[in-house]
Formats: structure tokens, sequence, C-alpha cells
């Protein structure tokens, strides 16, 4: 498929809080929005995907490593595959994250 329709996008409950919705995916990436309600919390992880995402809306304090920053509006980063990360929301935020190759978890 090519296109997306917004109201299309399936939500799944990954966690108390915070919510995935698939909004695209090719052969060699995926794009995943995360809605994450204030004090939603994505625990520390890892995966063997790369991970490149910026904040959409809202704030979110994240961890990558053994790096914490505050993130704003627009402000994006990168996670190398296998690298420990994970996020809390200071408020409900949006979160747009691509990951290659796709993760076949969270395709249909």
């Amino acid at each position: 498929m090519t296109f997306w329709k917004a109201k299309d996008a399936k939500s799944v409950e990954m966690l108390p809080g915070v919510t995935r919705q698939l909004i695209g995916h090719g052969e060699q990436s995926l794009a995943v929005r995360f809605l994450l309600s204030k004090d939603g919390s994505v625990p520390n992880h890892t995966h063997p995907h790369e991970q490149l995402g910026f904040l959409a809306s809202g704030k979110i304090e994240m961890t990558i490593g053994d790096e914490t920053r505050s993130l704003e509006v627009g402000d994006s980063y990168c996670i190398p595959p296998n690298v420990p990360h994970g996020a809390t929301a200071a408020e409900d935020s949006i979160v747009v994250d691509i990951f290659a190759p796709p993760r076949e978890d969270y395709l249909p």
C-alpha cells in the first residue's frame, strides 16, 4: 500500500497510558504513532531495529543508553539497534517513530 488514512489506523494499547498506531510501512521501514497519556511510560528495552523519531506534541523525558533528555515539540532522536531506551510523558504527548527494518511484531 502507498497511502494510509489517519482515521483507519488501528490503536493497540501496549501499556497503561501508551497506545500505538501503525501509520505506514514498506519493505525497509515502518512508521508508528505513539500516544502517551501524562505519566504514561515505556520502560527501558532494546530491539534489533534502528529507531528514528520526533515529538509531535507534548513533552517527554527520554533515556537512550546512559543519557536522559527532556524533549519538546519538534525535538528528534536516533536510537541505534540494541541500545537500551525508554520514555515517560510529562504531559499528553504524540511521538512518531520510524523503525528499520520493519518491526514484524507491529505489522497487522
